[in-house]
């Protein structure tokens, strides 16, 4: 074996590894004992009230996944054909698919470049007669600026769906992420900071709309009430679907949402190692570290860094794979993807959304990332310049 060969299996450093407390396993074997393992069990409404509590919400519904959140949203909002929904480019197709399915157009506002969040200078140009939402997303769990983006819903008339996928356990003034707007979801992809494999949340701030929420997750019946003894059967009731995830998974997300304030104390650590550590690089115009405005308190869901074009990204990308450090871009904007030219449109110039797609790369950070190997993809980035 060559030495390079060794040096980079001795280096080597996944981009992503998913995070296990211990608890899972004793979680998962309870919910088999219980013998419940259809949705709205005893874990599910653990997991339920936990959330609640931490979020300040009216009511938190779990959901098999981030992009079921969305849809409920989309449903509970009566989202029809014509209406249309502003949002980025720069986030994940759910995020437009949730409204595009109730025949919404999204809109595409183009994204700061401090944070790769909406732009909220941005947003009131792309307001029209049909505008029925806003969809902010917060793009690396660091909070859009939501007092700006609330003010402009306010004075339109038009609601806001928080897209916080990436956003657990981050806040905006003190306010949780997901629990500002009328509506907000949550993701607990295996990718995310607080997982379950694939599950997701709908976070409902106003208590009217709790009802209506219960009945559209259970395919549009009201067997949540029956099951408080409140009706003697479930009929159906309203439109919905299948929105629930299964005992075993909420077991499984059970045994790490307690763990969710250390688990986000380990990544900031690790967070802040990175931003400390290219702070030469950006002062010399290298690179751009993520920005964090003063209100946001983020929970280092991602570490990327912009570099000064796509060539050099590529160079910097490639560079890191041959020394056993794996990397990975993001979005590819949606407004440039064939679904993204046949169900929306871009209000205006998506310039800072374009550039920010080609010079991203995210780095390795998880909890188990040992500080060798953060020091290892730290040096290999320094080495490039």
């Amino acid at each position: 074996m060559s030495n390079t060969s060794s040096a980079r299996r001795e280096h080597s450093v996944p981009f992503y590894k998913p995070y296990l407390t211990g608890d899972e396993e004793h979680a998962i074997k309870a919910a088999l004992i219980d013998g419940h393992l259809a949705g709205a069990g005893t874990f599910t409404e653990k997991c339920e009230r936990w959330l609640e509590e931490e979020l300040g919400a009216a009511r938190v519904l779990l959901t098999h996944s981030c992009t079921g959140a969305l849809e409920m949203a989309a449903l509970l909002l009566d989202i029809k054909s014509g209406d249309e929904i502003i949002m980025p480019s720069f986030t994940f197709v759910s995020t437009a698919n949730a409204f595009a399915l109730r025949g919404a157009v999204p809109v595409f506002v183009d994204i700061r470049p401090d944070t790769q969040n909406l732009d909220e200078k941005k947003i009131e140009l792309a307001i029209t007669d049909k505008t029925r939402a806003i969809v902010p997303v917060h793009y690396a769990g660091v909070a859009c600026a939501m007092d700006d983006i609330n003010t402009i819903a306010k004075r339109h008339g038009i609601h806001i769906v928080e897209d916080a996928a990436q956003a657990i356990g981050a806040r905006h003034d003190g306010a949780a992420l997901g629990g500002i707007g009328r509506f907000g979801a949550l993701s607990f992809h295996t990718t995310k900071n607080v997982i379950a494999g694939e599950a997701g949340a709908l976070i409902v701030r106003d208590p009217a709309d709790v009802e209506r929420a219960e009945i559209v997750r259970e395919k549009g019946t009201d067997r949540t009430r029956f099951k408080r003894g409140l009706v003697d059967k479930y009929t159906w009731q309203d439109i919905g679907s299948s929105f629930l995830p299964s005992e075993v998974t909420a077991a499984f997300l059970w045994a790490q949402l307690p763990h969710t304030y250390m688990i986000t104390k380990t990544r900031l650590e690790l967070w802040r190692g990175y931003q400390n550590a290219f702070a030469d690089l950006e002062s010399g115009g290298q690179v751009m570290r993520p920005g964090v405005p003063d209100t946001a308190a983020h929970n280092a869901h991602l570490y990327y860094l912009l570099f000064k074009d796509e060539k050099v990204r590529k160079n910097v990308e490639a560079q890191l794979r041959a020394k056993g450090v794996g990397t990975a871009t993001h979005y590819v904007p949606l407004h440039t993807a064939p679904a993204g030219k046949h169900f929306g449109r871009s209000e205006s110039s998506l310039e800072v959304t374009d550039r920010t797609a080609g010079r991203l790369l995210r780095l390795p950070l998880y909890p188990d990332l040992t500080v060798e190997q953060q020091e290892h993809v730290i040096r290999c980035v320094q080495d490039e310049f």
